[in-house]
């Protein structure tokens, strides 16, 4: 059976290139034969009967001679018009083949490129560098295409490898724990009890990081499309709630701790918000240092509702605070508090993306940062796609 030749682009466009050039010279050629019929018509003005000399001696009626003639010529113009028309055809469609060929040259690549693809293969690039065109134009789109999948790939790489690590190290601990006190032939109920203390704080860390993990990932999900659920809250109600779970650990660096709780609604996921909140505050505290400050703002304009958390701390270079927004990025260092995952800002960021607000991060002169959270208030229209801003 033989194969069905396929029309691609370069096949249409030889065709279009084709059909227009024949059409055009048909009609060139038709205009050319109807002027000469019209303009060889000397006899129209002489009187009937009148004959002309012909060379050879003899006479011939004026009109049958102007017969003869016009047909005579518009027959050779036909014949000459139609072969002329016939090469300019084939040397312009072979033309118009090859001139596609050379033009979409740079589509094949990209095909090639993007058959060759793969995981091991990502710093592959077309590098087109003809004229400056469409098909250029195509090219670079692609490669930055690429540089995107790849700079995701990498990401998502050591996002696994982070993820992987932080969670092999509760249950590295657990099992140590374990080992030692079912090795130890003295070992006696105190001594599982405090074994039983350490993988239980240890199972806790892991419980918290895989929570957080489902956070993240269940707030990523969302992001760019509609929440799953929708409903009015207000921002200062799990903002105080946040403060009041944090007090003992506030108390016990000595923190002093400036609120100023206008009611700020917006609508949203209830859960997702209140640990946006909860995770500005922990890490306001945790990265916080002994005696330090810390400060709380909600509010709302009636279209847009804010939450401002700000605190003292370590110092942190401005050009390093798009970094803290990393899954398992961890800034300055940390005295008062546990260690966390890491996933603090990573969450906060996925939950204002989701419910199309913007974050912005101020680091502080001498030491701390402070957040802005800005969404949508409830009385104005969602807009999807949140925004970073670094200070």
């Amino acid at each position: 059976m033989s194969r069905r030749v396929r029309p691609t682009l370069r096949l249409r466009l030889t065709l279009l290139n084709g059909v227009l050039l024949v059409g055009a010279g048909a009609i060139l050629v038709l205009l050319a034969w109807l002027l000469v019929r019209d303009a060889l018509r000397p006899t129209d003005e002489l009187l009937p009967g009148t004959t002309v000399l012909l060379s050879d001696g003899g006479r011939m009626d004026a009109a049958e001679w102007q017969r003869r003639l016009v047909d005579a010529a518009s027959g050779e113009l036909l014949a000459k018009g139609l072969v002329a028309l016939l090469a300019i055809s084939v040397v312009g469609v072979a033309g118009a083949y090859a001139v596609a060929g050379r033009a979409l040259r740079p589509l094949h690549q990209v095909t090639a490129t993007a058959q060759r693809l793969g995981e091991a293969t990502l710093d592959q690039r077309i590098g087109y560098s003809g004229a400056d065109d469409e098909v250029a134009e195509l090219a670079k789109t692609f490669d930055a295409m690429l540089d995107r999948i790849a700079s995701a790939f990498e990401a998502q790489k050591r996002f696994v490898a982070n993820a992987s690590h932080e969670l092999r190290t509760p249950l590295a601990v657990m099992r140590t724990e374990i080992d030692v006190t079912l090795s130890d032939d003295d070992a006696d109920a105190a001594e599982y009890r405090r074994m039983a203390t350490v993988v239980r704080d240890a199972s806790e860390r892991a419980n918290g990081l895989v929570d957080a993990l489902l956070v993240l990932a269940r707030s990523e999900a969302q992001a760019g499309r509609q929440l799953g659920r929708r409903t009015e809250c207000d921002l200062s109600a799990g903002t105080a709630n946040a403060l009041s779970a944090m007090r003992r650990e506030v108390e016990r660096i000595g923190l002093r701790v400036q609120t100023s709780l206008e009611s700020a609604p917006v609508v949203g996921d209830p859960g997702l918000l209140d640990r946006l909140a909860g995770n500005l505050i922990e890490n306001a505290v945790r990265y916080n240092h002994l005696h330090g400050r810390l400060w709380v703002r909600t509010g709302t304009d009636g279209e847009r509702s804010w939450l401002v958390v700000g605190n003292t701390g370590f110092e942190v270079d401005q050009a390093d605070v798009p970094g803290l927004f990393e899954p398992f990025r961890r800034g300055g260092r940390e005295r008062t508090g546990a260690r966390g995952s890491g996933l603090g800002l990573s969450i906060v960021r996925a939950v204002c993306t989701a419910h199309g607000g913007t974050v912005r991060v101020i680091a502080q002169p001498g030491g701390g940062l402070e957040v802005t959270v800005t969404l949508p208030s409830a009385d104005a229209p969602a807009v999807n796609g949140a925004v970073v801003i670094p200070g």
